[in-house]
């Protein structure tokens, strides 16, 4: 049978297959049923992105079905062809929707199924900077476990986000390969249909991201061909069915490569037996260049391992994390005083603690020096400490400074690691990352209780508290340059963020001090500074200079931006942001709502749906994402009144940062202001929200009307 023969023969099948699974859910459900996908505000994503259709119920699935049935034309070219492998797409999204419908649970360990919105928004910040370089969707049945493990490991050693759909995932079981969304290598399913969890992955960065009008079918498929840097593997025994799911791969603009002899479409469909040459192979047909820095330690080092968790019964050592005291710092020396690539372990190292394991006192004093390093930049490199030491396998870092904990499992001890690895790994990504302002490191590793403790007082605690002073004084008015940071314009090319000393990236990982460093790092890489120049309008925070840098760097689609305010040009919005800020009429004020909370807010919307009609780019006056250490800035929301217009946000966030609220309401006249503001526990529907607020005489009631 001719390709084009087969890619017909698998759409018509997968057809037929959705309409059985339709009548079997009606039958068991009714036609008036719910049908939806968990925790996403695009209901069938698939289906509402090509056509601007929010499917709601079964009866309106079985309606959908004539659209399918549209798009196969069994006429013998590539066009035709590849509009039949988007309907196989759609028809496994119906087929997956209507388990979603009958089962209360359609996918248990190890599978995940359907990926939430939340998911995807968490994604964008390293995908973006391309701590995860592309996507993998390895579909089928590989010769072996070993071959299997040895493709899913090089992509995971790369850094690459890995889907994984078939046998193959009993094939990663039973090779004991690390798996979890957090671990970046993800069993969606095993029927061929759950490959269409990781489709509506990238369509949905083009809804979230890309602000790609829903029904808009061309600039959807013009977004996931350039902007989604994704490819598939198809091993193992083609059927028609999987022949056609690769037509829609290729239609989204993913190349499949195959080991098994089908006719190559240059570019698309490509035949690769080797297993050795797959993963070059694959990277090479979707133009993903790999950059990788040899790290000379005895275990894998990559960005796909920063998710692992080390839990007690896997532990060999341990440090800090309240247990034993631990610090970490980066401080800038003169050349003359830095020994380039000298690693000192000055205490006992953990093989002291074989055979049981245990817990050692712990101090990293990363010594830098460079002709362009400043003193500035001692903090924004300490911070990839915590990345850099997740990027071990085997090894957890939380926290910072001298709140930090440090675990080493045991399979990471019996492979040969050591404490001066840590060392090796930081020195090899010091240089690789801050090269341009870094030229020599010498790392020192203290586990000598006294000298620890003697240190933490003499060198560390000093230091941090001289940073935390420079910090406070850092104001937007005691600078004369703002930074733009476009790291997220590969996936939203409209937006643009203002980066300034209190008011970080709406992503949250971007501080002023960050976008400096970036400039010196990279002189021209995405943060660029904008020199302030004559302030219009110092409330709304609105200035000539940074309205025409908008417009040049958003390409005209944004003129004006005003940096302090929700409700008159606020500043776009692209997608990764932490938090979404919302005004809320009847309690004249705004709610705030973060990425983890999954519940409903006053609004009516969750973060989802509220989300959905902020990103992408685009001014939405009464909403806007922000980072969440914005929301007690001294400029949050100056040109409304402040943080007086703030009702309601989640309670693990109220907790989160209930000391800096306290803070800032004592500073305008509140005495434990966090108390004033409503969280789940007191509703989610506005009655509850303003009865609460008259109660506890919340400011934001008797303020001028915020609309």
């Amino acid at each position: 049978m001719a390709l084009f023969d087969i890619i017909f023969e698998g759409s018509k099948q997968a057809l037929e297959a959705a309409k059985a699974a339709v009548e079997a859910a009606i039958e068991k459900k009714g036609s008036d049923a719910k049908v939806a996908f968990p925790e996403t505000a695009y209901g069938l994503p698939a289906i509402y992105a090509a056509t601007g259709k929010k499917i709601g119920t079964l009866g309106e699935l079985r309606d959908a079905l004539s659209i399918v049935e549209s798009l196969i034309v069994p006429e013998q070219n590539l066009e035709k062809a590849l509009n039949a492998g988007l309907a196989t797409a759609l028809s496994a999204e119906i087929i997956e929707a209507c388990k979603y419908a009958v089962e209360e649970k359609p996918y248990s360990e190890p599978c995940v199924g359907f990926i939430s919105d939340a998911v995807i928004r968490s994604l964008g910040v390293p995908l973006v900077t391309g701590d995860i370089p592309g996507v993998a969707v390895v579909i089928g049945e590989a010769p072996s476990a070993q071959e299997a493990a040895k493709v899913i490991k090089d992509y995971q050693n790369k850094g690459l986000l890995v889907f994984l759909v078939g046998k193959i995932i009993d094939q990663a079981l039973e090779a004991k390969v690390k798996m979890g969304l957090e671990l970046r290598v993800v069993p969606l399913g095993y029927d061929v249909t759950s490959v269409i969890h990781v489709v509506t992955v990238a369509i949905r960065a083009a809804l979230i991201f890309g602000a790609v009008p829903p029904g808009n079918l061309e600039e959807l498929l013009k977004y996931t061909r350039e902007r989604v840097p994704a490819f598939v593997n198809a091993l193992g025994s083609l059927s028609e069915l999987v022949v056609s799911a690769g037509a829609g791969a290729i239609a989204l603009g993913f190349p499949v490569i195959t080991d098994q002899d089908v006719q190559e479409v240059p570019h698309y469909l490509i035949v690769q037996k080797d297993y050795d040459k797959i993963v070059p192979t694959s990277l090479e047909a979707r133009g993903i260049k790999i950059k990788i820095t040899e790290v000379p330690i005895p275990v894998g080092f990559a960005a796909a391992f920063e998710g692992e968790r080390v839990r007690k019964e896997d532990m060999f050592a341990e440090f800090g994390g309240g247990r034993t005291p631990a610090w970490e710092l980066v401080r800038m020396r003169d050349m003359a005083d830095v020994e380039d690539h000298r690693i000192e372990v000055i205490g006992p190292d953990i093989d002291t603690l074989a055979p049981e394991g245990g817990k050692l006192p712990l101090a990293i004093l990363v010594e830098v020096a460079g002709k362009n390093m400043q003193e500035d930049f001692e903090p924004v490199i300490e911070r990839r400490i915590h990345y850099f030491l997740n990027y071990i396998e085997g090894v957890m870092h939380i926290g910072q400074r001298d709140i930090m904990w440090l675990r080493i499992s045991k399979s990471t001890y019996e492979a040969g690691f050591r404490l001066h690895h840590i060392g090796e790994a930081l020195y090899a990504k010091m240089l690789d990352e801050f090269g341009n302002i870094i030229d020599k490191v010498q790392v020192k590793i203290y586990t000598d209780k006294e000298k620890v403790i003697k240190l933490a007082e003499e060198i560390a605690r000093p230091k941090y508290e001289a940073r935390d002073a420079r910090l406070a004084g850092l104001t937007d008015e005691s600078v004369d340059t703002f930074y733009s940071c476009l790291l997220c314009q590969s996936f939203a090319p409209a937006h643009v963020c203002i980066v300034t000393p209190e008011r970080l990236g709406l992503c949250g990982a971007v501080s002023w001090l960050d976008a400096k460093a970036t400039k010196e790092i990279n002189p021209t890489g995405p943060c660029q500074p904008i020199v302030k120049g004559e302030c219009k309008d110092e409330i709304k925070g609105s200035w000539d200079s940074i309205n025409k840098a908008v417009q040049e760097l958003s390409h005209g689609a944004t003129k004006e931006v005003n940096i302090y305010s929700i409700m008159e040009n606020p500043m776009t919005s692209c997608g990764c942001f932490e938090c979404i800020c919302g005004v809320m009429p009847e309690a004249n004020g705004v709610i705030i709502v973060n990425r983890e909370y999954a519940g409903m807010t006053p609004l009516g919307m969750t973060f989802g749906e509220l989300a959905s009609t902020t990103g992408g780019g685009v001014q939405t006056p009464g909403f806007m994402g922000m980072g969440r250490q914005y929301i007690t800035s001294r400029k949050f929301l100056l040109a409304e009144g402040g943080i007086k217009r703030l009702v309601w946000m989640p309670k693990e966030l109220k907790e989160a940062l209930r000391e800096k609220l306290n803070q800032r309401g004592k500073e305008i006249g509140f005495e434990n202001f966090a108390d004033m503001i409503a969280d789940e526990t007191v509703g989610t529907d506005p009655d509850s929200v303003v009865a609460f607020l008259n109660k506890v005489g919340h400011p934001a009631l008797t303020m001028d009307p915020i609309m």
